[in-house]
């Protein structure tokens, strides 16, 4: 087995599941990814090649917090991720392959590279689906950089989008969250978000017990957007910090716990916990709206409040507040006291828990990540498209 991933933790950690089931099934996994991922895939105990393709900040870089822009995000999308970016990992991507010879790619949704790489060596291929509420690999936005990149390789152009989708779509998460606009096809099978597998790292650090009926917040900015965060942490922190809770707050590898200052007693940061561990003790979720944090709060039934800087968030903030799950903020203008005020809101309102139960329930009912593996195993036999009809 062989598995493309573009870049960022959000893109990597997602396919981790699928690959450990295989991998527990006697298959061999190798990930291709962008060369600063590399350190992080191998970390995990993954052996990993580079294949180019950067869009990482350097470490240590930084860049201030900016306005959401829906127009730019999408640019970005289709020069870069579908333009840019693919086009530069296809050739190395080919070479991996043809040097590998695997049965099957599997990809992250947002890496067109893999895609193109695969059809081009007649493999078949498998999208792990990323960005939870759908959006943004819609045929306006990236049909035209693939056309032309299916055309550079002497495949048929007018596939370019029917591609992304041809043999199997794996999706982590609740059919009811993905918003209507943006259906999925017959080839796309739902399973258990991840933070349901029982898959525990590293325990939370212990914290005094919290008197009877205090309720505990988590605090996340994800893995790559901390970077980019400007005043957000101190902003956040000075308004939650104000409420009768306790704060875990992680702040990724990029931001030292000490950059945030003296917290009162009520607050503990961290650079790392695992997803799962760190949910499993709180009452509420306060983040920037990564499909990842989203859909792992939303399946353990937890309100959550939002602040989108970019990306898949304002997606994923759009979709939580149509359910009436979450609150979304500013994350530019927020004062700390309406940050506070909004996380109080759907921590006192009962109707943001109970909005969130029928998409925790459905969660659950879902197969579990050994069917994710049959269908893998399947799609690689066959070569041909797995469809849920």
């Amino acid at each position: 087995m062989f598995r493309g991933c573009r870049s960022f933790s959000g893109h990597f950690l997602p396919t981790v599941p699928f690959a450990r089931a295989l991998v527990d099934r006697g298959h061999e996994v190798l990930y291709a990814c962008q060369d600063a991922m590399v350190g992080t895939v191998e970390a995990m105990g993954w052996r990993a090649e580079p294949s180019g393709g950067a869009t990482l900040l350097a470490p240590g870089q930084r860049r201030p917090l900016v306005h959401v822009d829906r127009v730019a995000e999408e640019r970005a999308v289709r020069r870069s991720f579908a333009g840019r970016v693919a086009a530069t990992r296809v050739p190395p991507l080919r070479a991996i392959a043809e040097r590998w010879r695997p049965d099957l790619v599997v990809r992250d949704e947002m890496d067109f590279a893999g895609a193109v790489a695969a059809e081009r060596l007649g493999l078949p291929h498998a999208a792990v689906m990323v960005i939870a509420a759908g959006g943004f690999a819609r045929p306006d936005v990236v049909g035209e950089p693939l056309a032309r990149l299916r055309a550079e390789h002497g495949l048929n152009p007018d596939e370019a989008v029917s591609m992304l989708h041809r043999y199997l779509s794996i999706v982590a998460a609740p059919p009811s969250y993905r918003d209507p606009r943006g259906p999925l096809p017959t080839t796309a099978h739902h399973v258990r978000p991840a933070v349901l597998e029982g898959d525990r790292g590293r325990r939370v650090p212990a914290r005094p017990v919290a008197p009877q009926g205090r309720l505990r917040v988590y605090f996340t900015l994800g893995t790559v957007f901390p970077q980019e965060s400007g005043d957000l942490f101190a902003r956040v922190l000075a308004g939650i910090s104000s409420l009768p809770v306790d704060v875990l707050v992680t702040v990724g590898d990029e931001i030292g716990p000490a950059e945030l200052g003296d917290q009162p007693p009520n607050v503990s940061i961290e650079q790392f916990l695992p997803l799962a561990d760190v949910l499993a003790e709180s009452d509420v979720v306060v983040s920037h709206g990564g499909s990842g944090t989203v859909v792992a709060a939303l399946a353990l039934g937890l309100p959550q409040v939002l602040l989108p800087m970019g990306a898949d968030q304002p997606l994923n903030a759009d979709r939580c507040t149509a359910l009436g799950i979450a609150v979304a903020l500013d994350a530019m203008t927020s004062t700390p006291t309406e940050i506070a005020g909004a996380t109080y809101m759907v921590l006192s309102d009962p109707s943001y828990r109970a909005n969130v139960g029928p998409l925790r329930d459905e969660a659950a009912s879902l197969p579990d990540v050994g069917h994710a593996a049959s269908l893998l195993e399947r799609l690689a036999r066959s070569c041909s498209p797995v469809t849920s009809d």
